[in-house]
């Protein structure tokens, strides 16, 4: 059984694996990561008054939460025995002005399992949220809904 009077602490208990990234020039700049494997333009998007012609910070983001994600949902109906051959999930992440003079964000992510009832969906989808870093990371921060499609 579960306690939910206690928040589940969900801080690593190890570090397994670190990723280091640099920014230079702020959103108007471009990103590298240490390993080489990054080096993006980025751009501030036409809503901010900039030209759009690179990615940006929410972009970065939104790929990271729906990629983790979805890793998340794999191990869970893995350990359930399911295949979820066909899944996918996608994550819009918005941003704009908070009550505290700055920015804050929210997120949509956007589940499909095709081959998966509505019910166990919904299950594996909770399930997933526990499990994934991200939603982890942004329990209690930021509004993150799921829907699933």
């Amino acid at each position: 059984m579960i306690d939910d009077t206690e928040p589940a602490d969900t801080r690593p208990t190890r570090i397994v694996y670190v990723a280091e990234a640099t920014a230079h020039g702020g959103r108007e700049g471009w990103v590298t990561s240490q390993d080489g494997q990054l080096d993006l333009r980025l751009a501030m998007p036409p809503a901010f008054g900039g030209d759009g012609a690179g990615t940006n910070p929410e972009q970065l983001f939104a790929a990271g939460y729906s990629a983790c994600f979805h890793n998340a949902l794999v191990i869970v109906g893995r350990r359930a025995g399911l295949d979820l051959s066909g899944s996918t999930v996608a994550a819009k992440v918005g941003i704009g002005p908070n009550d505290a003079r700055g920015y804050g964000l929210a997120v949509a992510l956007s589940v499909s399992l095709p081959l998966v009832d509505q019910d166990l969906a919904a299950r594996l989808v909770s399930a997933a949220h526990q499990v994934c870093p991200y939603s982890n990371a942004t329990r209690d921060n930021i509004d993150v809904s799921i829907v699933l499609s």
